[in-house]
């Protein structure tokens, strides 16, 4: 273990223990009973201890507004709201949560940081969203509390790329996505459909043909094309853009999972419905799409949605793009910010919520138990709560295959650009879905789209 290990194992236990109350300037902190803990606590706080042993507080720490709104949508917002009294009682303050659909959320944040006013004190941010938001100019440089709570060593490292710019840090990882295929247990009985002898998508879908005709193995949402192709690509340690900003979207692993994706469609396994439409969920509750390959978050989504089909789920490692290859790859993932534009203040109360409900094993895993949410705070991962049965799940402990995951992914590069990739493999690849261009020219046309909409190179 090394000094800095030592220092970050130091700082977490006695975050823990004073539920981060001193990080953002409360005026004194919970102390664990062992004066050496109360010591590292002042000094993670920033105050100091005169001769006498007693704590004092400087004005800059005590100020810290009385009240502060935090964004989030969907069940990421109920997490939120789990430790919303718990915050409170531990350390003052009034932290409320604002849910808010997840598109018009990401409209009306990006405004509010364009327009410099009516932002949030903290918000929801997509890490795929990430390197455009913080290329705005609108979120605060955060690095300086995160340096001083010691714990940035605690969260997986691939979190951080696009959390950072020119020596600035502008979030605070919250969840990753280790990638599962979530399956109906009841439906895969009936048709003699065993996906534990799963390993390749290819498998999967001659699996999938055992299915009688108005019955699908999966959907291909066309709304959502670019994040079948973004999860598989990076499972096999495609970058849509290589390390001197060239598109790299024509690339030979790109076009790999192309081919995957439209055999899916002609093999007849799949239907078509909008990724998050009523219809869609109506599918999965009824059955009539019997999996979908989703980040860890899609069990919380599914109980919340799809209730009363408690205990007709499972769920195993995503198919491998070839044999042999790797079933470790992310799907989404979100973290929280804080606006610049909000006061002193109210960024003290937001980043003091902030590491409390982010940067403490507790109330992680109080999310991942409740919501599914799977912690980037890599110190979880040997807790014995990945263990427990999901009665969802019909009493699988799928978090301990998602742990086993979470260290495997492969790193991915997110840029300002994103978005441009997102909407060029979306609209070539329902070309290609349709038949009106084979695999080849369609990731060819994305690639070209994405170079002339942004002035890079093609790789």
């Amino acid at each position: 273990m090394t000094n800095d290990d030592r220092k970050s194992v130091g700082r977490r236990n006695v975050l823990k223990g004073a539920g981060l109350a001193g990080l953002a300037g409360l005026a004194g902190c919970v102390g664990t009973g062992d004066p050496s803990s109360d010591s590292t606590a002042t000094q993670a706080s920033g105050g100091s201890t005169d001769a006498g042993g007693s704590t004092t507080t400087t004005a800059a720490q005590a100020a810290m507004a009385q009240s502060a709104e935090v964004w989030g949508w969907d069940v990421a917002a109920k997490a939120l709201n789990l430790l919303d009294e718990p915050y409170e009682e531990a350390n003052g303050g009034d932290v409320s949560i604002n849910q808010i659909g997840r598109s018009d959320l990401k409209d009306k944040f990006k405004s509010t940081l364009l327009s410099g006013s009516g932002a949030p004190a903290a918000s929801m941010m997509e890490s795929v969203d990430a390197a455009s938001w913080v290329d705005t100019g609108g979120l605060r440089d955060i690095s300086g509390w995160l340096d001083e709570a010691g714990i940035k060593g605690d969260f997986v490292s691939g979190k951080w790329g696009p959390l950072e710019k020119d020596g600035g840090t502008y979030a605070l990882p919250w969840d990753i996505g280790p990638v599962g295929t979530f399956y109906r247990r009841d439906v895969m009985d009936e048709y003699g459909i065993d996906v534990e002898s799963v390993e390749t998508w290819d498998q999967y879908i001659e699996e999938g043909k055992k299915l009688p005709e108005d019955q699908y193995l999966l959907n291909l949402p066309s709304n959502d094309y670019d994040g079948l192709w973004r999860m598989m690509f990076r499972q096999i340690g495609g970058q849509p853009f290589t390390q001197n900003g060239a598109v790299n979207i024509a690339s030979d692993k790109s076009l790999q999972v192309a081919r995957i994706l439209k055999r899916i469609r002609d093999s007849g396994v799949a239907n078509d419905l909008a990724s998050w439409s009523s219809s869609w969920f109506t599918a999965f509750g009824d059955g009539t799409t019997a999996s979908l390959t989703a980040g860890a978050w899609m069990e919380g989504t599914l109980k919340a949605e799809l209730g009363d089909t408690s205990g007709n789920w499972g769920v195993f490692k995503p198919p491998a793009v070839e044999s042999g290859g790797s079933r470790a790859t992310n799907w989404g993932g979100s973290n929280l910010t804080i606006p610049a534009q909000v006061s002193e203040e109210k960024a003290k109360r937001a980043w003091d919520y902030m590491a409390y409900a982010l940067g403490r094993e507790e109330s992680q895993l109080t999310m991942y138990r409740e919501y599914g949410l799977f912690p980037a705070l890599e110190t979880t991962y040997e807790s014995e709560a990945y263990d427990d049965p999901h009665a969802f799940l019909d009493g699988q402990p799928a978090g301990r295959m998602f742990a086993e995951i979470a260290p495997n992914i492969k790193p991915y590069r997110y840029t300002i650009d994103t978005p441009e990739v997102t909407k060029a493999i979306n609209t070539h690849f329902r070309d290609m879905m349709a038949g009106d261009k084979t695999p080849k020219e369609a990731v060819d046309a994305a690639a070209s789209q994405v170079a002339d909409r942004t002035g890079r190179d093609l790789a």
